[in-house]
């Protein structure tokens, strides 16, 4: 209780008011406007947030992180074009329903079911908090490598039919966050006697030129479009009576959110796929699914929406980022010597608490800020695509230089920004690299910490939460490569039928 009083002591600053209302608010117009998204507002703030307090950084980040996908809703059920990517399951059933004329309905079951997956997730950390603070002080440096391990190993296996890429991607980023001085001896790897990589390469440099600059200039490049949306006629608060109707799949979607967003790598995509599966084949009316049923959009919106939450678990216990957005956040408390992991839920369990009432606070104030501003959003969603480039761009730029006034670092930046731009255009994952650098670094300074105590390889896994992490991760490995030769062995039966078949229609 007395963490509790702290927390919301530590929230009534005007500072981390302000910075939860235009986060919240902010967020949902970033989400509505495609093309953007919260990775490219996360990527141009970060540079802004070193200079505040981290509390007051960290909840702007949250406030944009948690309520983007609100806004994301917004396009993809109005004009079928997804706000923020994993909006994209949305349009299954949302669109049709804005063709059938039920567009105020949609939009209202779209925001109650958010808001049921965000409050959910929320609560579940709450309760999960004081096992965290338990847990948390037995994970020493080894723990902390392994565990940092079968998050680069689950983030590559996440990516299935792309995993060689997915690999090498993350091995890259891993790579490039060694270049520079060396953390202990203060070597120099991999300049090639160039000045200008002594001091390595800044990740946010990373961050800003794969995803802010990348998108930027995917926008520049493409045909200048403004998406057209007709307002909105209805009620906007019909979604949460109805919501109570369908409360099994809201529930269940918000639990494979929140299983989901603890686990690192696997993220929202996953958890609205599981959780779309479940409610059609849990349903009475499979049919729908598709053209217009409410349970489909409960579903893909109540998952999406409880993965920030439950994101925020490995992080805050562990130091270790889920995925992308999160592995911004760290550089945030890192910046400000506020170290994620043991420590912080032994000292600073007010500042745990704080975080999880604002992530609450925020889905209070998403909701009661779309219920009566959704016709002002579909304005902001016909912004001109080239528009919006530009502005990216140039707000990149000074983002970058702001850091360190450096003109190199922007040629860095813009060289990423090309790079993001090709992997956007092959299709290929840009996530692995920021978690291989994120990721790696945790793993290099963990090795090395443990190593000084380690004779044998199995010291290395003589305590019980380490051999459980070196279990999983086998475990993982062998399910995948079996996997892996099951559906070999299964192309090869289907390219032997054809085979006979071909062979029985020539004779």
């Amino acid at each position: 209780m007395e963490n509790l009083i702290s927390g919301i002591h530590i929230l009534a600053q005007w500072q981390v008011a302000l910075a939860l209302l235009v986060g919240s608010v902010g967020g949902v117009i970033i989400g509505a406007i495609p093309g953007v998204g919260a990775a490219v507002a996360i990527a141009i703030l970060l540079p802004a947030t070193f200079s505040m307090e981290p509390i007051v950084g960290l909840t702007m980040l949250l406030g944009i992180y948690g309520s983007s996908m609100y806004g994301g809703a917004i396009p993809a059920i109005l004009i079928n074009t997804p706000g923020t990517a994993v909006n994209a399951l949305t349009t299954y059933d949302g669109y049709p329903m804005t063709k059938r004329g039920q567009a105020a309905r949609a939009l209202s079951l779209a925001y109650s079911a958010s808001f049921f997956g965000g409050v959910f997730a929320i609560l579940c950390l709450i309760v999960l908090s004081p096992v965290l603070a338990m847990i948390a002080p037995h994970f020493g440096s080894r723990e902390i490598f392994l565990a940092a391990l079968l998050g680069i190993i689950l983030v590559v296996l996440a990516h299935r039919g792309q995993i060689f890429a997915a690999g090498m991607l993350a091995a890259f980023g891993i790579f490039i966050n060694t270049i520079g001085l060396e953390p202990v001896k203060y070597t120099k790897r991999y300049t090639f006697d160039q000045g200008w990589l002594s001091s390595g390469v800044n990740l946010i440099v990373v961050v800003l030129g794969i995803f802010a600059i990348s998108q930027a200039f995917a926008l520049l490049v493409n045909k200048d479009e403004s998406p057209e949306a007709k307002p909105v006629s209805g009620s906007m608060l019909g979604g949460l009576k109805e919501l109570m109707g369908h409360k099994r799949v809201a529930a269940a979607s918000s639990g494979f959110g929140v299983i989901m967003g603890m686990i690192p790598g696997v993220g929202e995509f996953t958890a609205q796929f599981m959780s779309y599966t479940y409610a059609k084949k849990s349903s009475k009316n499979p049919e729908l699914f598709g053209d217009g049923s409410p349970e489909g959009l409960i579903a893909s919106e109540a998952a999406n929406n409880a993965v920030p939450g439950a994101a925020m678990i490995p992080l805050l216990a562990l130091g270790i980022p889920g995925e992308a957005l999160t592995a911004m956040m760290l550089s945030v408390f890192y910046v400000h010597n506020v170290i994620p992991g043991p420590q912080l839920f032994q000292h600073h369990m007010d500042f745990v608490m704080a975080l999880y009432i604002a992530m609450l606070l925020l889905n209070v104030i998403v909701l009661i800020f779309l219920i009566f501003s959704t016709n002002l959003l579909t304005r902001i969603i016909q912004i001109p695509t080239r528009f919006l480039g530009m502005v990216i761009l140039t707000l990149s730029f000074v983002g970058v230089y702001s850091l360190r006034n450096s003109a190199t670092d922007c040629a860095m930046a813009a060289g990423f920004g090309v790079f993001g731009l090709i992997l956007k255009r092959l299709n290929l994952p840009v996530v692995p690299v920021i978690l291989g650098m994120v990721l790696g670094g945790i793993m290099e300074v963990k090795l090395r910490s443990a190593m000084a105590r380690v004779k044998t390889p199995l010291d290395f896994i003589d305590r019980p939460i380490a051999a459980i992490l070196f279990a999983l991760i086998v475990l993982i490995l062998a399910l995948h490569v079996r996997t892996v030769i099951r559906e070999h062995k299964e192309r090869l039966s289907e390219a032997e039928i054809d085979h006979d078949l071909h062979d029985s229609q020539q004779r």
